[in-house]
Parts: structure tokens; sequence; C-alpha cells
């Protein structure tokens, strides 16, 4: 059995720099700058379309996303924002295939 890797430097200030960072996107913010269905977004974000649907309303029924939600959309906003960029040894990690266009 392999002997978990050892954490250098760079990767400790990585892990301090994401457990403390404030990356947050909310619905709106993501929906203006991306031409997405509330469904692709409830996709985006693990939750159900009505949850979505609840983000959007104007009214007492509305309902604020989870911080979780809004760390999922900032860090969906980077991956679309910079795909183009992303090596194709991560994009191979998180189970993509580039030429599936």
């Amino acid at each position: 059995m392999n002997s978990p890797r050892r954490l250098g430097d760079r990767e400790l200030q990585l892990i301090s720099l994401l457990a403390n960072c404030q990356l947050g996107m909310t619905p709106r913010e993501f929906e203006a700058k991306w031409d997405v269905t509330r469904g692709q977004m409830a996709a985006l974000c693990g939750c159900s379309l009505g949850n979505v649907k609840r983000w959007f309303k104007s009214d007492t029924d509305c309902v604020a996303p989870s911080q979780y939600h809004l760390r999922y959309l900032a860090l969906a906003d980077i991956f679309l924002e910079y795909f183009e960029g992303i090596s194709p040894k991560l994009l191979q990690s998180l189970g993509c295939d580039r030429q599936k266009n």
C-alpha cells in the first residue's frame, strides 16, 4: 500500500488559501454572466430545480442559497471562464474529455 504524499510548502499554502477564501457567486450573478437554464444551475449545484427556483423568488418564499451553493457556482464560473487553459491531465482527472463537444 502506498503512503500518502507529503505536503510541501506550496501545497500547505494552497490549503490555507482555499480554507480561508471567501469564494462565492450568487445565482443571479452566475445567471447574468452565463446563459444557463435553471435546470443546468440545479445540476451544477447538486440540488433540485425547485430549490433553484426558490432562490429567484422575490417574495417571502425566497430562500437564500447556502455557502456551499455560492462556492460551487464560483468554482463553476472559474472552470467556464478558463476552460481552454485547463490542462488535459486535470480535465481527465475530472472525468472530462475535451474532444466530446
